[in-house]
């Protein structure tokens, strides 16, 4: 299978662009060359300027099973200079989907386990249907869920995140829900699109700009200590999306009472 078809990607449906894992048959594990795909289609989609809503999903019965088995065994085996620089891929790569200025949405199935969470976890919203479950399960083989931490505990939560990174136990879909990691749960596969579905057309109503520009208010915001300094950050940018043309035009909009052009 080449690099390519590790991970596809369609845009071909305007404004929407649909990343698959596609290994299917070892459960969508990652290999530094799934990593480098993401990596790739991330930095892609980053300048895609017809892409409003970003949807992650796996192929076949999982979304993610984390490392290939073969990839932990050769891992086994090399120094730490060769693992760290593979941590830091695979850190660098859940980054570069964490910060991606389009609106992410997980679309989980089956399991989503130790890497798979940190992908669904640097997504900024996350759905699964009824069979899907997670789990941190490396410290039952050793291992310690480090390189996905940043955004699994900004994900669950500190307290929650005690708890599942330290027993390693499995998660269901609906206790991810009541827990908040998951914002929707599904009966089943057709109804996990339809629950997609419903996400992109609320993001369709919201302005490109003014989502980008959201993003990284939440990335500055969440955990900040509430200073001079984020008070003046905060109505710096205030001030200054009111005065661009999705600003001018969002109030224009609501104020005379029809839709702005990005609704249409």
């Amino acid at each position: 299978m080449s690099k390519e078809d590790l991970v596809l990607l369609n845009t071909t449906r305007a404004g929407v662009a649909v990343i698959t894992l596609n290994r299917p048959d070892l459960h969508n594990a990652f290999n530094p060359d799934v990593i480098e795909r993401l990596s790739d289609i991330f930095e892609t989609l980053r300048g895609a300027d017809g892409v409003r809503v970003v949807l992650l999903e796996g192929n076949g019965p999982s979304f993610s099973a984390g490392a290939d088995l073969n990839w932990m065994r050769a891992a086994a085996e090399y120094d730490k200079a060769t693992n760290q620089a593979e941590a830091t891929a695979l850190g660098r790569m859940l980054n570069q989907l964490y910060t991606l200025p389009k609106p992410t949405i997980a679309v989980v199935h089956g399991p989503a386990i130790a890497g798979g969470m940190g992908l669904v976890s640097a997504c900024d919203m996350a759905i699964a249907s009824e069979n899907a479950f997670f789990s941190l399960s490396e410290v039952r083989i050793g291992l310690t869920p480090a390189t996905i931490s940043p955004y699994v505990v900004r994900a669950m939560g500190p307290r929650m995140a005690h708890r599942y990174f330290l027993s390693g136990e499995r998660i269901s879909a609906q206790e991810a829900y009541r827990i908040g990691y998951v914002h929707a749960v599904a009966k089943d596969r057709n109804a996990l699109a339809e629950e997609a579905e419903k996400l992109v057309t609320q993001l369709f109503m919201a302005a490109p700009d003014a989502v980008r520009t959201t993003k990284e208010l939440l990335r500055s915001v969440t955990h900040a200590e509430i200073t001079g300094d984020l008070i003046d950050y905060t109505a710096n940018m205030i001030a200054e999306i009111r005065q661009t043309d999705e600003g001018r035009e969002g109030t224009g909009a609501f104020l005379q009472k029809r839709k702005p052009w990005w609704q249409n």
